[in-house]
């Protein structure tokens, strides 16, 4: 086995004070689409397709939990066509305020992406390389090629 063909994925970990973990869990399925494989107390696992996320609500009495809507996290979904995201999700997202959705919109950087903002204030981007998709593959492909 080649050295990185042992890594699956990465999988951000949300492990942020939530002032409501069920809300949370709800926003990411009944929301943004994800599937929920695993949901305790206070900690869940999230997927949709290869993207996933963990979810840990931390309580009121950990003392070094972050206060409430610190806004400090912020997660990226590579997409193959993020205009096809939005409009599934477009009805739903109805339902945020207007400052909790932007775009899709192309970024100078060369990306096009849409910005929602969940309940606590943490950015969840979905985002695609204006370039093409293939493109994009070539040069990650070329770019695992180069560090074997």
């Amino acid at each position: 086995m080649a050295r990185d063909e042992n890594i699956l994925q990465i999988t951000p970990f949300m492990h942020v004070r939530l002032a409501d973990f069920e809300r949370t869990v709800a926003f990411f399925r009944d929301l943004l689409g994800f599937e929920v494989f695993i949901h305790g107390d206070d900690y869940a696992y999230v997927q949709r397709g290869p993207a996933g996320m963990r979810i840990w609500g931390r309580k009121d009495d950990d003392p070094e939990a972050p206060p409430y809507g610190i806004r400090n996290f912020r997660y990226y979904i590579d997409v193959k066509d993020v205009e096809a995201i939005y409009q599934e999700l477009k009805p739903k997202l109805a339902a945020l305020p207007p400052e909790d959705v932007h775009g899709p919109a192309d970024k100078k950087y060369g990306q096009r992406e849409l910005l929602i903002r969940t309940p606590d204030g943490d950015l969840i981007c979905f985002g695609q390389e204006i370039r093409s998709y293939e493109s994009l593959k070539n040069r990650l492909s070329h770019a695992r090629q180069e560090s074997l």
